[in-house]
């Protein structure tokens, strides 16, 4: 690697304080690490959390956390990966083998520098040219010839996550499902929640384009735009008077989680993916009262090498996602369509920087 310093998009401390600048190119600082050039990132709704100061991120943090790249060099220790290897990415770097790690909470590892990349302290994220990755035998994964970088590129975040949601949902065969929020992570947990065969998948938005969308790529059954029709009237009927087996609220506010927690039938799960950047509450006598099961948690991504195989198998596809693409030079122009929805932005695809 003959490049000394690349260009980065820094959060500087402060709600919507960031600019793209030179900074090191990062080096290997332990035997474990690897350095990956970055040959597709993108924005994620938890950036937006990032830079509107609502998690309490320091600057200056190079930002980002969703990525796939290409394996430039590594450290004497990693023994899965070489240079010239393509690789998704978890967005939580972490040893695999301290007590969280092997609970199945990476996040929560012990070790130091590891954690959420563009998010942890000290671990410096993928909106840039090069990545430094901590414990990389346990942070990559090998991209199979048969699939390209886009293929792969939501499995380290959002489709992780929304299988999670699915999986904490509890979905079995010939449930009725509702998602509360059609963005990202909630198309995603639509795509995911498919994989457990439910009868009916119902996803609730108040904008017709991205309903339209979920409709159109076929992830969902049903459709309901809150800004024109009663949700909870309207999941009584689609459910036969009864409310879903099953609810994921994907946004993060207090009011979808109520709307979740009313639409589930007596004995029902809701699975809570939403990133709540400050304190909600929670009514607990409805709970207590309609013997519900409630679960929430911070993806755990100890299911990117299965989404990677269903990829593969063409059980998932992830490609309507994509609505919007351009070079790092004009990140701050994806933050601008990704954090306002401009142009029925979905997802923005940062492509490498251009000389």
């Amino acid at each position: 690697m003959k490049k000394e310093t690349m260009k980065a998009l820094i959060y500087h401390g402060k709600a919507n304080d960031m600019s793209l600048e030179d900074v090191p190119v990062p080096k290997i600082e332990y035997p474990n690490n690897a350095i990956v050039r970055v040959t597709l990132s993108t924005i994620c709704g938890s950036d937006m959390h990032v830079v509107g100061g609502h998690l309490g991120v320091p600057g200056p943090t190079l930002m980002g956390h969703e990525f796939v790249g290409v394996v430039e060099e590594v450290g004497d220790a990693v023994m899965d990966f070489k240079p010239g290897d393509r690789v998704a990415v978890s967005c939580v770097a972490s040893c695999g083998v301290c007590g969280p790690c092997k609970d199945g909470q990476p996040v929560h590892c012990t070790k130091q520098n590891v954690g959420c990349f563009g998010v942890s302290p000290n671990l410096p994220g993928c909106q840039t040219e090069y990545v430094r990755i901590p414990f990389a035998d346990n942070t990559l994964y090998h991209i199979p010839d048969s699939l390209s970088d886009e293929d792969v590129l939501f499995v380290g975040d959002i489709l992780s996550t929304g299988y999670f949601g699915a999986e904490m949902a509890e979905i079995k065969t010939g449930d009725t499902v509702l998602i509360v929020g059609a963005g990202p992570v909630g198309m995603c947990a639509a795509l995911c929640a498919r994989l457990f065969s439910p009868s009916k998948i119902i996803i609730v938005d108040g904008i017709e384009s991205r309903l339209d969308t979920c409709l159109k790529a076929g992830i969902v059954d049903h459709v309901i735009n809150y800004m024109e029709e009663d949700v909870q009237a309207k999941v009584l009927e689609l459910t036969g008077g009864e409310g879903v087996d099953r609810a994921i609220e994907a946004i993060g506010k207090e009011s979808s989680m109520l709307t979740c927690m009313d639409a589930v039938r007596y004995g029902g799960n809701v699975a809570f993916l939403g990133v709540f950047s400050g304190p909600v509450q929670i009514p607990l006598h409805r709970l207590w009262n309609k013997n519900m099961t409630i679960r929430t948690g911070f993806v755990p991504v100890n299911h990117i090498p299965d989404l990677i195989k269903m990829i593969e198998a063409g059980k998932l596809d992830t490609s309507f996602l994509i609505t919007h693409r351009a070079p790092l030079n004009d990140i701050l122009k994806g933050y601008d369509y990704f954090g306002n929805r401009k142009d029925n932005c979905i997802k923005w695809l940062v492509t490498p920087y251009e000389e």
